[in-house]
């Protein structure tokens, strides 16, 4: 094999399988969320595929050449049809029950070990091959070789993250992953030199010959479809109409939902509001503000709150941080209240106010936002999330304290947890610590034991509210640990 035919394959394999983690830790998020533990057990998990492949491709390029290379081609071809199948088996052990962290440790180690460990399994072979190739200059060349493993392992991050995921959506990320190992099995024939040609031209025949169903197998993969309706590198989004009201769901994680008639036609007194919580948190904000508040929300989710806000208060405007573009697109096509007042009032806040400029929309991290802004506001709601967490840098103390720095009135949160959970706990003993006067309400529980806990945080005593949504009870939150920037909420459970 030549120099460069090696580097090449040893630059396209890495970049494969740095992919291939990367739309591991995305396709995971779905059925397992997005936290330093999920995140954690991807990157160890294909790691240690990696390192026990290397191993064993060490041990196969000690055999003989024809041998070895039948066995490299064969460790891709597997490879390509376990990458590609790898979406379908996280989503059958989710359906036979896998949850919780135990489940989802099982879960990433039999969906994405056995590719990582095989798609490592032929660099050792390529190495020595390249190697070999130039003889008298093992020393360069040796360092071509892992120069190009960095360089690949560079190349197929930015792939997967600013390309593949973003544009084409995990099914398609991890097909092209397969694609890419197939397309690697033609430049490992045996040598041309040498006796028994016809045989080994009859074994690489056959070897090839794998690849027309393999191919069909990949290409039958995508016939699965997405995860979900729409996917971008940050959400994993399904629209679903239900009992006269529309739900988004996030990663599987119910984020907002509406009632179906329009803004326009309905009632100015009326609440487009469903999901309870978001109940409490505009009973809250309608008894503690003004006629025409300036109100702050880090996470747009479906813009229901700042649609009822600005409904309810046509002098009120407000600043609507979301991360993720695609949320935004979603609520305009599929939430008709929502989308009815981002025609009419939201605008780009980047450029300045638009129509009736009442609704500025920020496409942006909540942090960033909040470290570079020099806006002030009279009420902020923190109702961000990443599947079925807050993102551990928008709960910390550093992170109240920059939104103590801008807002002057009362800050309202909303979180999933357990009762009495950490999570509640560490953000509880933040707003304690900045706040005066704190009130927290829960919801009821699912099956895992999570639910909805709301806080508000005031300078001034909050008044009582007549009532409460349905199931939703005032909560006393034990002490616990403030999160900081440097010792955060793991987010997961």
């Amino acid at each position: 094999m030549r120099f460069w035919t090696a580097i090449g394959l040893i630059t396209v394999l890495s970049a494969t399988g740095l992919t291939y983690e990367i739309a591991a830790g995305r396709v995971l998020a779905p059925f397992f969320g997005t936290s330093l533990l999920t995140w954690t057990t991807v990157i160890a998990t294909v790691l240690a595929g990696f390192s026990l492949g290397n191993a064993i491709g060490g041990l196969l390029a000690e055999r003989e050449r024809r041998a070895a290379l039948r066995g490299v081609r064969a460790a891709l071809i597997a490879t390509a049809v376990l990458a590609a199948l790898s979406p379908l088996v996280l989503g059958l052990l989710y359906s036979w029950g896998a949850r919780g962290t135990g489940g989802m440790l099982l879960s990433v180690i039999l969906a994405f070990f056995p590719a990582s460990v095989l798609i490592s399994a032929p660099s050792p072979l390529l190495a020595k091959l390249a190697v070999e190739a130039r003889p008298g200059r093992e020393g360069s060349s040796l360092g071509l070789v892992l120069a190009a493993g960095s360089l690949g392992a560079i190349f197929g991050a930015v792939l997967a993250g600013f390309v593949a995921l973003p544009l084409a959506g995990s099914a398609a990320t991890f097909a092209g992953c397969a694609v890419a190992a197939l397309l690697c099995v033609p430049f490992l024939r045996g040598d041309r030199d040498g006796g028994g040609d016809g045989r080994k031209a009859g074994q690489d025949g056959e070897s090839l010959a794998v690849l027309v169903p393999v191919g069909l197998l990949v290409a039958a993969s995508l016939a699965i479809g997405p995860v979900c309706r729409y996917e971008s590198g940050l959400s994993c989004i399904d629209v679903v109409q239900r009992g006269g009201a529309v739900y988004l769901y996030a990663d599987r994680t119910s984020q907002a939902a509406e009632r179906s008639a329009p803004a326009a036609t309905a009632d100015p007194e009326a609440s487009a509001l469903v999901l309870p919580y978001t109940q409490w948190l505009w009973a809250r904000m309608d008894r503690d503000l003004g006629p025409a508040p300036a109100v702050l929300f880090i996470g747009g989710g479906g813009y229901t709150l700042p649609t009822q806000l600005l409904t309810a208060r046509p002098d009120a405007s407000a600043i609507a941080v979301e991360i993720d573009p695609l949320v935004t697109e979603v609520v305009r096509r599929h939430l008709p209240w929502a989308g009815e007042i981002l025609a009419r009032a939201g605008y780009d806040a980047a450029a300045g106010p638009q129509g009736d400029g009442r609704l500025g929309i920020v496409h942006e991290d909540g942090r960033v936002y909040l470290n570079e802004t020099d806006r002030r506001f009279d009420a902020a709601v923190m109702d961000a999330f990443s599947s079925g967490s807050v993102p551990a840098h928008l709960v910390t103390r550093e992170t109240y304290e920059r939104l103590r720095e801008i807002v002057t009135g009362p800050v309202y949160v909303n979180l999933i947890d357990t009762p009495d959970g950490s999570l509640a706990r560490g953000t509880h003993a933040i707003l304690s610590g900045l706040y005066p006067h704190v009130t927290a309400v829960r919801g009821p529980t699912g099956p895992r034991g999570l639910g909805n806990i709301v806080l508000a945080a005031s300078d001034r005593p909050l008044g009582p509210l007549d009532l409460l949504p349905d199931g939703y009870a005032e909560t006393r939150i034990s002490p616990g640990r403030a999160f900081t920037d440097d010792r955060g909420w793991v987010g997961h459970r």
